[in-house]
């Protein structure tokens, strides 16, 4: 009897033990997550804006228009005479791992 009173309380300890390591974990998955989706995103932002490039129309303005409205403040496009280069930061909890983490893309039409 005594020796289960010693233990009392042991799986609440081990649980506010383990709390910080989930947190933890489940920030690294959704950045992962968040950088991988990211990554998509300029993906389709650089195909768009290459292929307005190559009809004539503004390819800066199509590659804006490809992405959601709350990740283009967050996009940087560079337009070149036949290249289209797309920077994107990931949404993050924390500012310096969002400029760390940062995709680019590019795509580019060729001339026949």
């Amino acid at each position: 009897m005594k020796r289960l009173r010693c233990a009392r309380g042991q799986a609440s300890v081990e649980l506010l033990g383990a709390v910080p390591a989930l947190l933890v974990l489940g920030l690294v998955l959704f950045q992962l997550l968040a950088v991988g989706y990211v990554a998509v995103l300029a993906g389709n932002a650089a195909d768009a804006g290459a292929l307005a490039a190559a009809g004539g129309a503004d390819a800066r303005e199509a590659a804006r228009a490809a992405v959601p409205g709350w990740q283009r403040a967050r996009m940087k496009v560079d337009v070149d005479s036949d290249r289209v280069r797309v920077l994107m930061r990931p949404p993050s909890p924390i500012d310096r791992v969002e400029d760390a983490l940062e995709v680019a893309a590019s795509a580019g039409t060729e001339a026949r």
